[in-house]
């Protein structure tokens, strides 16, 4: 028996495969595969064929599938960004090493010396402030 009705539409799978890595939608990705005309393909022409592809429809292929070739990227671009901005170390420092801009010291001995160093560096807080006696002239 000879084979009715329109020949099965097919995408290139490596696109395809790159375009869910990165995280696209399924609109984005049938306007990726537009026809010559410029029209997009049909959502649910590309969910058969990703059916007939892969086993599964496009929702359970993306949801597998979807953004771990972004992830990477953008986790390489970050680490190399890192490397350049300081805010950036600092936040791959705190979300990936789990770094604080806290000091945590258990020996009480440290304690009093890095207040005592703290109150060098950044001056006393519970002292006021001296006034000036120039702005005092000047009132």
């Amino acid at each position: 028996m000879a084979d009715v009705g329109r020949p099965l539409k097919e995408f290139d799978r490596k696109s395809f495969v790159d375009l869910v890595g990165l995280g696209c939608s399924q609109q984005e990705i049938c306007w990726f595969f537009r026809d010559e005309t410029g029209k997009p393909a049909n959502v649910d022409t590309l969910s058969r064929w990703c059916k007939r592809e892969f086993g599964m429809n496009f929702q359970e292929y993306s949801a597998e599938n979807s953004g771990m070739a972004l992830k990477i990227r953008l986790r390489r671009n970050q680490v190399k960004l890192s490397e350049k901005s300081a805010a950036m170390a600092i936040f791959l420092g705190k979300n990936y090493l789990k770094q604080t801009g806290s000091v945590i010291v258990e020996n009480p001995a440290q304690t009093s010396a890095i207040e005592q160093i703290a109150k060098l560096v950044l001056g006393d807080p519970t002292q006021s402030k001296q006034e000036d006696p120039e702005e005092e002239e000047k009132e």
